[in-house]
């Protein structure tokens, strides 16, 4: 956790973006690390627990992370939250909670309350569009015999 609000410190004060950063550790040491870089990347996704998990799926040469824990500096938003579950991760072990971000102007509980919402009640509108065309490529994706599952 050391390393994750070190991280959080030098590139907040480094100027690539919020304060927020994150470590991803497997049998003990670090094989991701992650730092805020939304503002420097102008990349809305690329928040520490996403950085760090891209950085340890690259070094472990898997989109698997069974077996690694997450050490982040602060309680992860609905997207990050979201990647450590579609990436396996056992744990998450958080320093700040929501409360704490949402102090300093990070607040995520408005996102947190839509996710929860039907679609049809949502501030984003959104339209299902050519979904026979679209179910076409699923149906051939179900039937691909060499499809790699995750």
């Amino acid at each position: 956790m050391g390393r994750a609000i070190e991280l959080s410190r030098i590139h907040m004060e480094a100027g690539e973006g919020g304060p927020f950063g994150a470590v991803v550790v497997k049998d003990g040491r670090i094989v991701g690390e992650g730092w805020n870089r939304v503002t420097s990347t102008r990349d809305p996704t690329a928040h520490a627990e996403v950085v760090a998990i891209r950085a340890a799926c690259l070094r472990l040469d898997s989109f698997v992370l069974k077996g690694c824990e997450i050490y982040t500096s602060c309680e992860p938003c609905p997207m990050c939250l979201s990647a450590i579950y579609w990436a396996r991760l056992d744990r998450i072990w958080y320093a700040n909670g929501r409360a704490d971000a949402a102090a300093i102007q990070f607040d995520d509980e408005w996102l947190y309350r839509e996710v929860a919402l039907p679609m049809k009640d949502r501030s984003l509108p959104a339209v299902d569009l050519m979904r026979e065309e679209a179910l076409a490529v699923f149906q051939a994706w179900d039937a691909k015999v060499d499809k790699i599952r995750y």
